[in-house]
């Protein structure tokens, strides 16, 4: 006779239990997903510094405004900040150094921001690069964007053009290499 309890027998009685708990658990309903939180009632404003130009095209004029973002993610307060830096300085915006101007067109398509790291890169749309601006007005857009970003935090900002590399914007300043603060300090 044999045993009962052989060590093959006590294996397959293993595997038989294993696998019906394993079936048990896969023919269980999945957990149903919680709904996403809406955070439109979550926005909060944050106090960011825009530059703008003066009317000589020569110096930068600061802006303390509010925006109002939903998270907070330094990504999602650099698109809000350039959001609120093309559509304009305000006539009643809290300015230092005189009158401020508008750096692009009001109607202008807001340019995307990606971070990586302290490494900020943004996408300026291509109707940017049909402006026409000379070396002043060429060099017052790419600086006063990498003033409004890096006052907040980062390190230095990298430009494409309609999502690639690009040698130029307007003919005159260099995109390959990133504008940190000192690229971009008043003359």
């Amino acid at each position: 006779m044999r045993p009962l309890f052989s060590v093959f027998n006590v294996l397959a009685l293993v595997l038989l239990g294993l696998s019906a708990l394993a079936y048990r658990m896969v023919q269980e309903p999945p957990a149903a997903p919680k709904a996403p939180q809406l955070l439109l009632a979550g926005q909060k404003n944050v106090q960011v510094t825009l530059y703008f130009s003066d009317s000589q095209v020569r110096r930068y004029v600061r802006q303390v405004r509010s925006v109002a973002v939903s998270q907070d993610d330094p990504v999602v307060l650099a698109q809000a900040t350039l959001k609120g830096w093309v559509a304009g300085p305000e006539a009643s915006g809290n300015t230092t150094n005189g009158s401020a101007l508008a750096v692009v067109p009001r109607d202008s398509a807001v340019p995307t921001v990606m971070l990586r790291g302290e490494h900020f890169v943004v996408n300026l749309p291509g109707s940017y690069a049909a402006l026409n601006y000379g070396v002043a007005g060429e060099r017052m857009l790419l600086c006063s964007l990498t003033r409004t970003l890096l006052e907040q935090r980062g390190k230095d900002v990298m430009f494409l053009v309609s999502g690639k590399n690009a040698d130029t914007l307007l003919g005159h300043a260099d995109l390959h290499a990133p504008y940190a603060r000192e690229d971009c300090a008043d003359e």
